[in-house]
């Protein structure tokens, strides 16, 4: 187990709590995506309102970052991604328990600072010379979403030459997950990210640039209950009731969509 992982759970724990009233075999451990704080922290309250012998325990990160820590042998009961490939490679190396649970969809933003320094109007402008772009690391999920989406618009008639290599040669940073693109946008730290549009709702300090007609990269979120949890009929439950009205219900308020 990474030293990072630890740290990061203790400081968690501390946050969320252990209720002493709770069960050990109660209290699951759930790895999900960073794109995710803000809908499952309300997620928590409902369903523990709802399950009152039964606490949750949230630690966020990328989802490529969250995959690894399972693999070196985290104590997690559910992983929760912001892809489908995530959780399918820790179901093939039999660590997940499969099939996936797609549970929420989403859609891209090409988002600027909200006093867009750099006049960025057309998605095209990305791709600018001396524009700087944030990004995040090569594994993560918002990263390869973001390559599907500079490919179609690449190849638009309007794209200028060599639109790609543009865009990646513009990209000055690369973060551990999206929710630090994100901030490091809303500091005005880059001209221009690509997000995903429910973090583009949630802020009022980034301004979104439309996108062309017929431009639509699908972003599918889903869950596995790991293989080696003692828990594994609560988190299953659990997974069950968010893919379920009640949790649609809150994912819908936060802007995500169900999944097709």
């Amino acid at each position: 187990m990474t030293r990072r992982f630890c740290a990061l759970l203790l400081v968690l724990v501390a946050s969320y709590g252990c209720s002493p009233a709770l069960p050990i075999n109660n209290q699951l451990v759930v790895f999900a995506a960073a794109s995710l704080k803000a809908p499952l922290e309300r997620v928590v309250t409902t369903y523990e309102a709802a399950h009152p012998r039964i606490g949750l325990t949230l630690a966020f990160d990328s989802s490529a970052a969250l995959r690894t820590q399972i693999e070196q042998g985290a104590p997690v009961d559910l992983f929760l991604s912001a892809d489908l490939a995530n959780p399918e490679k820790l179901v093939a190396g039999g660590l997940g328990r499969g099939p996936v649970t797609p549970f929420a969809g989403n859609a891209l933003a090409i988002v600027v600072p909200a006093d867009n320094p750099a006049g960025i109007e057309s998605p095209f402008d990305i791709a600018g010379d001396g524009v700087t772009i944030v990004a995040a690391g090569p594994e993560v999920p918002i990263t390869v979403y973001a390559g599907q989406l500079t490919e179609q618009l690449a190849a638009l008639a309007a794209a200028p030459p060599n639109f790609g290599d543009r865009y990646a040669a513009n990209v000055v940073s690369r973060e551990d997950n999206v929710r630090a693109v994100v901030a490091k946008l809303e500091l005005g730290e880059a001209d221009a990210g690509i997000v995903y549009r429910t973090d583009a709702i949630a802020s009022a300090k980034l301004r979104t640039i439309p996108l062309p007609a017929g431009i639509d990269v699908a972003v599918s979120y889903g869950g596995i209950v790991i293989d080696r949890s003692g828990r594994a009929p609560n988190a299953g439950a659990f997974l069950s009731w968010l893919a379920g009205p009640e949790g649609q219900a809150i994912l819908a308020d936060f802007g995500y969509v169900p999944v097709s």
